[in-house]
């Protein structure tokens, strides 16, 4: 089970005050030995930091991940903890909630996932775990709030055109290959509009990492130390990436490497980037269906038109057309159905694209044949015209690169929000004060 391990709505443990967006040190002298970090109105507390520190180490060791020093997994966390405390008072002053009702159906589902048959059986387990299940229940809230953020701020507005798709497949097929890739990732962000020297600073701590890399560091403990990846702490892994979900940039380099081997330092308008080639396999095949091209006249029932007139209808219409009236005009007369005025034409039919009645019952006829069947909008007239045997894979490609484009598409603009949200706050980091 993979759960946000930051916490960063979970109820504070150690003392917490309002503070003023520009803080008072003077004011703030008995607190300021508590606090590592004032994020607009709100603070992070040592004890927070630390109940987050701890979590978060238990998880790398029980997922086997070697720890990176203890400076620099702090520093990560507390980075983690500010993007989501700016979400989360983003969330709360745009009006965004989730009650508790919605909370518990959302553990419910995931105690489900988890083979728990209830959400009493799955609290047991996680405090039998030494989970505290109020923060566990916050920190679920919290990657509600961040889904729902995302799909407003970032999903609801993309916009990927037939060019884009067009030029993606055009990429695809100049390189020559469906192989998809196992990857892992380092990504350290820079933030928008930076400065030279921020922009110089973000890539030498990327070679940083590169550099640990080639001395024979392990990668998850490299990318959970200097990763701003969400998937830092699970050891940067990206799971298996079909060629048309990873961008040209990246996978020109990919293919030049063998599993287990590492990129250079690679540059996006997100930030700089580090890859680890960790398997490869081959991609798609042909999906090859049987379409069939069939026509239909339909005669609906109602309370005014009941089953029985309604067949008696539609069989008097099938007496004429044996008798040699014409199908097409029989249709455009008689079929209540949208597909009327084209003669009862449904084109090419692919499976499970009609109510499974009407399918079954077409499925059994031979070309020229016709058949009549009920379905729940009355009683239909079916004839087979032909049937063809059809590669779809050029179909699945071009949503599996619409798909794929909204995905990277996707994280580059959440990753130029979440800059954004950044630079529009107020930040003082106090973790320095206290060593």
């Amino acid at each position: 089970m993979q759960q946000n391990v930051y916490g960063a709505d979970a109820p504070l443990a150690g003392v917490k005050e309002k503070v003023s967006r520009k803080p008072d040190p003077q004011q703030q002298s008995g607190l300021i030995d508590l606090l590592v970090a004032v994020v607009n109105d709100d603070v992070i507390t040592r004890h927070e930091l630390d109940d987050n520190l701890s979590r978060v180490v238990k998880q790398l060791q029980k997922q086997g991940t070697p720890l990176p020093a203890p400076d620099v997994l702090e520093k990560q966390i507390l980075e983690r903890m500010i993007t989501e405390m700016l979400q989360a008072q983003y969330a709360k002053e745009s009006g965004m909630r989730v009650n508790d009702t919605q909370l518990d159906q959302a553990i419910v589902r995931i105690a489900q996932q988890n083979n728990f048959p209830t959400a009493v059986e799955f609290r047991a387990k996680l405090e039998a775990d030494g989970v505290d299940y109020k923060k566990f229940r916050e920190e679920i809230r919290g990657e509600i709030i961040s889904t729902r953020l995302r799909e407003r701020e970032v999903e609801s507005k993309l916009i990927i055109s037939d060019s884009e798709v067009d030029n993606y497949l055009a990429s695809k097929a100049r390189a020559g290959n469906d192989e998809e890739f196992h990857l892992a990732h380092i990504l350290v962000v820079v933030p928008e509009q930076a400065s030279a020297e921020k922009i110089q600073m973000a890539r030498a701590r990327t070679e940083r990492a590169l550099s640990q890399l080639r001395g024979k560091a392990d990668f998850a403990q490299v990318a959970a130390g200097s990763s701003d990846a969400k998937d830092a702490l699970q050891g940067g892994d990206l799971g298996w990436r079909a060629s048309d979900r990873i961008p040209p940039l990246f996978l020109n380099e990919l293919h030049n490497l063998q599993p287990g081997q590492i990129t250079s330092v690679l540059r996006s308008p997100s930030g700089f980037h580090i890859l680890k080639l960790i398997e490869k396999r081959s991609g798609n095949a042909p999906v090859v269906i049987t379409q069939t091209h069939a026509r239909h006249i339909l005669i609906k029932t109602s309370e005014i038109v009941p089953e029985s007139e309604a067949k008696s209808r539609l069989l008097e219409i099938t007496q004429r057309i044996e008798a040699g009236a014409d199908f097409a005009e029989q249709a455009k007369r008689y079929s209540q159905d949208g597909s009327a005025q084209q003669g009862g034409d449904l084109d090419w039919v692919s499976p499970g694209q009609t109510v499974p009645e009407f399918e079954e019952a077409m499925n059994k006829l031979q070309p020229g044949q016709m058949g009549v069947v009920q379905t729940q909008f009355g009683w239909h007239l079916i004839q087979v015209q032909e049937r063809r045997n059809t590669d779809i894979s050029v179909l699945q490609q071009r949503q599996q690169a619409r798909v794929a484009i909204g995905t990277f598409k996707s994280e580059e603009l959440y990753q130029d929000w979440l800059r954004q949200l950044r630079d529009r706050a107020f930040i003082e980091y106090r973790l320095e004060e206290h060593k």
